[in-house]
């Protein structure tokens, strides 16, 4: 029996190269299924060792009652002088109460000479009750609220040796490991794109790509007088102010001019660290707050796409 013919009434089977073709216009590839994209594993960064993340949780919370306590110390004599003694005519800063004329409390702040009213706020301020009350910083401000010298002293003393032992560590780590030397020392290359650095902040331009995985100059010098230089400064200061410990190491008054300049110099270090720490926690929420917050806990640390501003979603 003769098979039928494959030619005739029926069509033949494609070849393998026939079967591929695709009409004219059609012969684009398919557009694939877009899937959410997830960071890769090089995307992520060791950035942080243990040795900084305590010690930055343990400043977390030493610094507010460090300050806070501090300024329960300073509303005893809410004032500052230069030299060995207090010239209570001639303060570099003092906050007062004054009485004028129709028989009303101001708050009154002189800073080099100027007076300024700073009633509610410094010299003048109301207390729980809602009474006026004649203090330098007010309660909302101190630890303890109320006045209270002794607790205050205490309070600022014991967390002052946690500071202390916390800084002392930090600094022998980062000495002797890595850290100072590869994170935070500023070299000569860095120091010539300060300027760079500098308008980029302004602007809010940040880096991305393997570029954040670094501090750039203005982090490093940052961090490094901070941790070298304006702490240390707040300890030696602190300790100067101690009549127990003048009498052990008496070349602490010499070196800064008495004790009255220590204790100014110990109020301006506290402000420059507390300036720090604001545009320190703004820099962090600007920059990406989960990113940051979980490097500090973790370690790890995601870099933000190149070029382009990194935002975290949860």
């Amino acid at each position: 029996m003769e098979e039928p013919n494959e030619t005739e009434g029926h069509p033949s089977s494609p070849k393998p190269e026939e079967a591929a073709a695709v009409p004219p216009g059609l012969d684009r590839p398919a557009p694939k299924t877009l899937e959410p994209a997830t960071p890769s594993a090089s995307a992520w960064r060791f950035r942080h060792p243990l040795f900084v993340r305590l010690g930055h949780w343990l400043n977390v919370l030493c610094l507010p009652i460090l300050l806070m306590s501090g300024f329960q110390i300073f509303n005893a004599h809410p004032a500052l002088y230069w030299g060995e003694r207090s010239d209570r005519d001639r303060p570099i800063l003092a906050m007062k109460a004054v009485r004028t004329e129709n028989g009303e409390i101001h708050g009154v702040t002189t800073l080099f000479g100027h007076a300024f009213d700073t009633t509610g706020l410094f010299g003048v301020s109301r207390n729980e009750g809602g009474a006026l009350d004649r203090r330098g910083f007010p309660e909302w401000m101190t630890l303890p609220t109320h006045q209270w010298l002794a607790m205050g002293r205490r309070w600022h003393f014991f967390f002052a040796w946690i500071f202390v032992i916390n800084g002392v560590i930090f600094a022998a780590a980062s000495l002797a490991g890595r850290h100072f030397r590869s994170d935070l020392l500023p070299r000569k290359d860095d120091l010539l794109k300060i300027g760079g650095s500098i308008r980029n902040h302004l602007l809010f331009r940040h880096p991305g790509g393997e570029e954040a995985a670094h501090y750039n100059v203005l982090q490093k010098i940052a961090y490094t007088a901070i941790v070298f230089i304006v702490a240390p400064l707040i300890v030696l200061t602190g300790l100067t102010m101690s009549p127990n410990l003048d009498a052990a190491f008496p070349g602490l008054l010499t070196l800064f001019g008495g004790r009255q300049s220590a204790r100014t110099i110990h109020f301006i270090a506290a402000f420059t660290f507390i300036g720090y720490t604001v545009v320190h926690v703004l820099m962090v929420a600007i920059t990406g707050l989960w990113n940051n917050l979980r490097s500090m806990i973790t370690g790890w640390y995601l870099l933000p796409e190149s070029g382009e501003k990194h935002e975290e979603k949860n």
